[in-house]
């Protein structure tokens, strides 16, 4: 008898720990700023972020199949008005990204709305698949429209030649964790030629916290093409696999245009 109300001391003594532990953890989370890695790493951000969409059914980015896309030839529905006179506000890095933010300018008109170029970020390797594959790097171009609505055309690079754009934005760089370096210079994006390029659609979200829904996102099938060793610098300018994981697809509707 004596032995068995020891064993069950003992039982609820490492019960008693486990929950300590495990209440602890939730408060440490609680507390915590998300992260690319470790115990605030995505598949961390819902306990983190508590009022954010991370767990939601229409999450960012996907894996896009072809042969399960439904496809329509261009109908206009997007069109690209970039010019060679927008200026770049600032370069930031923010602990996750490379980001430029851009003055009032640039735009793109969507299903007839139009939305404003607000900023350009990078992730490597890439958030979206096409057929599984993981490109180098992804660029994506966040528009905002009049009403809050926002629309991200996601770019894949990969590697080939120089771009010379990709030079003009990496000549700000390096900048350190936390850094905003003032810029206040034109780009010619209209350079990236996207007016006839295919592209698939669907409705998805941010893919950083708080991972609003509600996002229509626009990835061009063609990539664009960069060096190695731009690619290097852009990495060695960020966090390391500053990307989030697959999310599922569920009953979401993904688009071709051609």
């Amino acid at each position: 008898m004596k032995t068995n109300l020891i064993c069950f001391t003992l039982l609820l003594l490492i019960f008693s720990c486990v929950q300590y532990d495990k209440e602890k953890h939730k408060s440490h989370l609680a507390h915590a700023h998300w992260s690319y890695s470790g115990e605030t790493s995505p598949e961390h951000w819902i306990e983190i972020e508590k009022n954010s969409d991370c767990d939601g059914n229409k999450q960012s980015p996907i894996n896009i199949i072809h042969r399960r896309v439904d496809s329509i030839k261009l109908q206009g529905d997007l069109k690209i008005q970039y010019t060679p006179t927008t200026l770049i506000k600032e370069v930031e890095n923010n602990g996750h990204s490379i980001q430029f933010d851009f003055e009032a300018g640039d735009s793109i008109n969507y299903k007839n709305e139009t939305y404003y170029l607000k900023q350009i970020h990078f992730h490597e390797p890439s958030e979206h698949k096409i057929n599984g594959l993981i490109y180098p790097v992804e660029m994506h171009l966040v528009h905002v429209s009049k009403s809050g609505k926002i629309t991200v055309l996601g770019l894949l690079g990969e590697e080939g030649e120089e771009s010379q754009l990709f030079e003009f934005l990496e000549s700000f760089l390096p900048l350190e964790n936390g850094a905003v370096k003032d810029i206040h210079q034109k780009i010619d994006l209209s350079s990236l030629l996207l007016e006839d390029k295919h592209y698939y659609s669907y409705g998805g979200s941010l893919t950083t916290p708080p991972c609003s829904e509600g996002v229509n996102w626009i990835v061009f099938k063609e990539p664009i093409v960069l060096s190695v060793e731009e690619v290097i610098k852009l990495r060695n300018n960020m966090p390391l696999n500053n990307y989030r994981n697959e999310q599922p697809i569920n009953e979401r509707k993904v688009t071709y245009h051609y």
